[in-house]
Order: structure tokens, then C-alpha cells, then sequence
């Protein structure tokens, strides 16, 4: 969808949630000649962010989150999958005006040089609002506290460097990678996500995030030791 917005407005901003890879951002800038603003989950964070770039001048024609819902200024930022659908759609009939007969490759060709990483995982630390860990608090205070920790652990690491643009969390580059651990906008949860271009170099990553949260007794790191254990 990136590509067909662009195509229509070059140099556009394209608006995306805060778990969308570095590889989307060079595929976004270098490939298709846009700018990539990686704002917060929740498609109405980016919709909302969206309008408020064009009102202070910095146009943006799409808005979408990874779990696909998206929305588009032409359409008056509507949560409308069926306006998406009928765009890709039009791009498959002006190809077939133009006499390009490729089928649904004219539709795959659009995201060439997109590159994927090799390992991809999300995982949940759940934090145990019921801990005495939390000292009367609730488990959003507990998660900042959290993820303040995460970040002046990360600091005194030469191999990580914290993501200088960056609206939710704490997302982190090294070892080829990247992680990003965030507070989940409802639940008692820190989702964390990882890519890398390896198993061993995800590993790595994960390995900086236990050290650094192991003394958060209120945290249940058991998804992460597991995957980290598997190195």
C-alpha cells in the first residue's frame, strides 16, 4: 500500500505503528523515495498521528498498523479495509489497461527490495499486579519504571544504541538487530519484539533485556528465559 501511495504522492510520509521493522523504513525511504514516521500501536494512534502531521504541514497520505488496518487521506482517514482492497484492485486493472498481464505479480512486484529479516519473534513479559513488588502501585507505574531501567541499562552498553526517534518504549539497535520492549496499551503485559538476521544474534538481544529486568521481581520473564535458553 506504501507503494501505491507513493506512486500517487512522492515524498509523502507514511505513518506506521512502533513495531515495524528497520526493514519497512529502508524499504519506505531508499526504494520508494518516502518518509517513514513510526509512531505508537493501536490504528487509532496512527490515524490520529497522521492527521496531526498534515495540520502542522508534514503531509501524510496513509496510516496503517501491521495487523493491516489502515486508512488513507483521500478517504477522510476511514478504518476501511474494503477502500484498501479496491486500491490494490485499481492497480491490478490500470496495469491490465496498460497491457501489463502479470496477475497478482503486478501487485507483488510493488514490495521488490523489501527485505525481511531472518528472525522475527514477539514475546509477553506479564507482570503480576498482585506482586508485593509493585508496592502498592499499579502495574503501568511498574512497567515505566521498568523500561526507565531498560533504557539507562542500554546506555552503558557499546554494542546497543537507543533509537533516537522513538514514541513508545524502548526500542534499541545492535548485533545487526533490533528489540523494542513496550508497555501494552491495556494489559499488565510488556510485549517485546525482536529481529535480527540471526538466531544467535536475537538471542543476543534477548540476553541484554534479561539482564537488564532480572531484579524486577514482578515480571514474569518465562516466554524470554525459554527463548534465550535455546541458544
Amino acid at each position: 500500500m506504501s507503494a501505491i501511495v507513493l506512486e500517487e504522492h512522492p515524498g509523502t510520509t507514511i505513518v506506521t505503528d512502533s513495531v515495524t521493522s528497520d526493514g519497512l523504513t529502508e524499504f519506505i525511504e531508499k526504494k520508494l523515495g518516502g518518509k517513514h514516521h513510526r509512531f505508537r500501536r493501536g490504528y487509532k494512534n496512527v490515524i490520529d498521528e497522521a492527521i496531526r502531521l498534515n495540520s502542522v504541514g508534514e503531509e501524510s497520505h496513509l496510516a496503517i498498523e501491521t495487523s493491516g488496518h489502515g486508512a488513507l487521506k483521500e478517504n477522510h482517514w476511514l478504518d476501511d479495509g474494503a477502500y484498501l482492497m479496491v486500491k490494490l484492485l485499481n492497480k491490478l486493472a490500470s496495469a491490465r489497461a496498460s497491457g501489463i498481464d502479470g496477475g497478482s505479480k503486478v501487485l507483488t512486484d510493488l514490495v521488490v527490495g523489501l527485505q525481511e529479516p531472518e528472525v522475527s519473534v514477539e514475546l509477553r513479559i506479564k507482570i503480576n499486579h498482585n506482586h508485593s513488588d509493585l508496592k502498592g502501585g499499579s502495574f503501568r507505574d511498574y512497567g515505566e519504571a521498568v523500561l526507565q531501567h531498560l533504557e539507562n541499562s542500554i546506555s552503558l552498553d557499546p554494542k546497543l544504541q537507543k533509537v533516537p526517534v522513538n514514541y513508545e518504549g524502548v526500542r534499541v539497535s545492535g548485533h545487526g538487530g533490533w528489540f523494542l520492549l513496550r508497555l501494552s496499551l491495556h494489559d499488565p503485559v510488556l510485549p517485546f519484539n525482536i529481529e535480527a538476521p540471526s538466531h544467535e544474534d536475537a538471542v543476543k538481544l534477548g540476553l541484554a533485556v534479561a539482564s537488564a529486568v532480572k531484579e524486577f521481581w514482578a515480571l514474569d520473564t518465562s516466554a524470554l528465559d525459554k527463548f534465550i535458553q535455546t541458544s
